[in-house]
């Protein structure tokens, strides 16, 4: 039903003039989801409250209550035919929904609240909907949906997911919001996190990071109300840039379970790296930060290691901000690897000097849907020198497509392997003090690859016709003298 019901949406959305493509879509839906999971929401904590004999003083007024204004039920259960529609809907939505929200943020009592997260959120974005009627169809499909269960809310968190995952084919950057979830799932399970830790990812997009170490977190024991809580509320940080991907990493995390997530729309790399004290630090840093991107000079000034990259910067930040001892697992554009520039080179040095960089997974090209980049998987401990890297090459019988995607399965032999960190056709490891030590160069080169059989050359093959040729000729005499 979840699924038939935001394909409907969408079509309903295409015909909007406000609603241009599928980032659009999602950023639309998900304003008017969350409101519809903000009402069930309130219900569930009316009903345990009501339980336990206490009061539940609702989160919204009442007169801006989804069942209020937009989906007010007559005695069988339908939407009342008198509900707003058209302009009225919309200057509802507009001049007094919007604004009330809005308040929030200013309002609440801290920042890890769903008070704060509603205000932050209808403080980012606007209603694009221009017609109200279109808004109402929306409103009366989003009102058949359910978040009660923990099935139905899982069942929604993956829907939304692949939502997410279609805005990559959609244009506008929306790509760069979606890393392939088995290989998220993958760098979680060798990162391993435990209750109790701080993860933190500086670009976060849809979250699929602190989502996926959430459900790990989730089934990785038996949990007790403690566990619950450090869930909730003292383990995933992010920071996001961007106000779209702002407010669909802070909806996917909602989705997930967690209420109230503590995700800042801030542009990361425009803090310092120098202002980074001892408790602004985490354990795990989880993150795939954007490549390719180009960062203003005064931007770079906030960095030792000056550079345009943005990826690089990130990579800067993500060493500093852990504690030592602390974990990363950092996607990144396999030249980083190899560079020669001065910025790559003594990247490489510091993390190699700062950190011991113990895995790398060589990934292949089409790992990222619609985007021609190789990228790599940096697994670090911070607080001592790398001795050894161990090299996994993935290694694929199929090219990689939005047909034919990564699955966990292509990814279980590395997992294994990096326990021991053992050698195979697919694996080798190298001493750094084997390594150039003006370029640290780290190029994967797989040594125990079988090598291919070398082409032949255009004078080789054309004698060989030429031989073959030749005996076919004599066969074809031979023949034509026994006829």
């Amino acid at each position: 039903m979840f699924q038939q019901t935001f394909k409907n949406i969408d079509d309903i959305l295409h015909k909007d003039a406000g609603c241009g493509s599928e980032l659009d879509y999602v950023e639309q839906t998900s304003w008017v989801l969350f409101l519809k999971y903000l009402d069930d929401l309130e219900r569930d904590k009316a009903t345990e409250a009501e339980l336990s004999g206490k009061t539940y003083i609702p989160i919204i007024a009442s007169e801006y209550q989804w069942t209020v204004w937009a989906a007010p039920k007559l005695e069988n259960g339908a939407i009342d035919h008198n509900a707003l529609t058209g302009d009225d809907l919309l200057d509802f939505v507009n001049i007094e929904l919007f604004p009330y929200l809005k308040k929030f943020k200013a309002s609440a009592d801290s920042a890890d609240t769903i008070e704060y997260k509603i205000g932050e959120i209808f403080s980012e974005l606007k209603n694009r909907i221009q017609s109200g009627y279109n808004l109402r169809e929306v409103i009366n499909r989003i009102d058949e949906l359910r978040f009660r269960t923990h099935a139905e809310k899982h069942e929604m968190s993956h829907l939304y997911e692949d939502k997410i995952k279609n805005m990559g084919n959609a244009g506008r950057n929306g790509g760069e919001y979606y890393t392939p979830r088995p290989l998220i799932k993958t760098i979680v399970k060798v990162v391993a996190p435990e209750i109790g830790n701080t993860i933190y990812d500086g670009a976060v997009g849809s979250a699929g990071f602190l989502c996926e170490a959430f459900e790990y977190l989730k089934h990785s024991k038996k949990l007790t109300t403690t566990d619950v809580v450090t869930l909730q509320k003292k383990t995933f940080y992010g920071k996001e840039k961007k106000s779209l991907a702002y407010i669909i990493g802070t909806m996917n995390m909602i989705l997930h379970g967690v209420e109230a997530p503590n995700i800042v729309h801030t542009n990361t790399l425009a803090e310092n790296i120098a202002d980074i004290q001892e408790k602004d630090r985490y354990d795990i840093v989880l993150a795939n930060p954007p490549f390719g991107g180009k960062e203003r000079a005064e931007v770079q000034q906030n960095f030792p290691i000056k550079t345009g990259e943005t990826a690089s910067l990130f990579l800067q930040h993500f060493i500093k901000i852990l504690k030592a001892g602390g974990k990363g697992g950092v996607v990144i554009k396999n030249t980083f690897l190899s560079n020669t520039d001065n910025a790559s080179v003594s990247l490489r040095k510091l993390l190699l000097e700062n950190c011991n960089l113990h895995t790398v997974l060589d990934l292949p090209g089409g790992t990222f849907t619609g985007a021609g980049v190789k990228t790599v998987v940096l697994f670090f401990e911070k607080g001592s020198a790398t001795q050894n890297v161990w090299f996994y090459q993935l290694n694929l019988d199929r090219n990689l497509g939005k047909t034919n995607a990564l699955n966990e399965k292509d990814l279980a032999e590395f997992v294994e392997l990096q326990k021991t960190k053992a050698e195979s056709e697919n694996s080798w490891s190298i001493a750094v003090k084997d390594i150039d030590q003006t370029t640290f160069d780290l190029s994967a080169k797989n040594p125990n690859k079988k090598a291919e059989a070398a082409l032949r050359q255009p004078a080789d093959i054309l004698a060989a016709i030429a031989a073959l040729d030749k005996e076919s000729t004599k066969i074809l005499a031979t023949i034509k003298t026994l006829l």
